[in-house]
């Protein structure tokens, strides 16, 4: 069989996290591979193809995993799947995600069977085939050997059932990191996107101290592009971070910038001096 041509191997995001590292990232719902490859090229340490609330496909994610790689090699390609799935989770690993977030974990048993899903055996049940993720054949059985200990498996803390099993899901094997989605776990509460309201806020820090009593990184999605709420998300304990996502950060600054120059008036054109033309 022909050798690989060795490629140059960022430190994977889960030994990152593990090693304490604050990571920030974001999120991938346009489908567009130039967003990815700017993204990247941007300086994100992850960025997550969202496959649950866009119309991205596997063959269109497989292509953003290429995307992002060529824009940075360091940022992290990872997947938000559509739920727990053995079948999908192998897949978009094959594609290449160097991690699988699955969304609206519940109890134990469903963070077992991702966990399952995500790691080759003995530790799991992923099946073996050639994929890009081994260089279609060409690493083989050097992938399969690193990828249960480089592949980073986070469940999404979105609902209200999922705080109250907390301890049990975070004692589960092999599951690295819980992350909340603000939204959807208001809406279970009945309070949907009321975060500064007492019963979100003890949710929140019911997670954080489940996170650190059982070492498992505490991960949080700041939806809208707001640095400020980022560094308070980060002084509170959070190491995961969801910066926005491209469809808002690109609908944020075209409302912005239109809203400022309707209301400030024309703008004056200057007139550029020969030195300056040439600069």
């Amino acid at each position: 069989m022909i050798a690989a041509t060795e490629t140059v191997r960022p430190a994977p995001l889960r030994r990152r996290l593990a090693a304490g590292d604050t990571l920030i990232g974001s999120w991938i719902n346009s489908g567009s591979p130039i967003v990815a490859e700017l993204m990247a090229a941007g300086g994100f340490d992850f960025l997550c193809v969202d496959v649950e609330h866009s119309a991205v496909d596997l063959p269109q994610t497989q292509a953003l995993f290429q995307a992002i790689r060529s824009g940075r090699p360091e940022c992290a390609a990872i997947v938000r799947l559509h739920g727990v799935d053995y079948a999908f989770v192998k897949r978009y690993l094959d594609a290449g995600a160097a991690g699988i977030l699955a969304p609206l974990v519940r109890t134990p048993e469903e963070a077992s069977l991702l966990v399952q899903a995500a790691k080759y055996p003995p530790e799991g049940s992923r099946g073996v085939g050639f994929c890009r993720a081994n260089s279609y054949g060409m690493r083989l059985a050097d992938e399969c050997a690193r990828a249960n200990d480089e592949t980073l498996v986070a469940v999404q803390i979105e609902h209200i059932d999922a705080v109250r099993n907390i301890d049990a899901i975070l004692a589960v094997p092999g599951v690295d990191a819980a992350f909340i989605g603000p939204y959807d776990l208001t809406a279970s509460m009945g309070i949907t996107a009321r975060f500064e309201h007492p019963d979100y806020l003890a949710a929140q820090a019911t997670i954080l101290a489940a996170c650190a009593r059982h070492a498992i990184t505490p991960g949080i999605h700041v939806v809208t592009p707001d640095v400020g709420e980022v560094r308070r998300r980060m002084a509170e304990g959070f190491r995961f971070i969801g910066y926005s996502l491209d469809i808002t950060m690109l609908s944020t600054v075209c409302v912005q910038g239109l809203s400022t120059l309707r209301t400030g008036g024309p703008a004056r054109r200057e007139t550029p001096t020969p030195s300056a033309a040439l600069a």
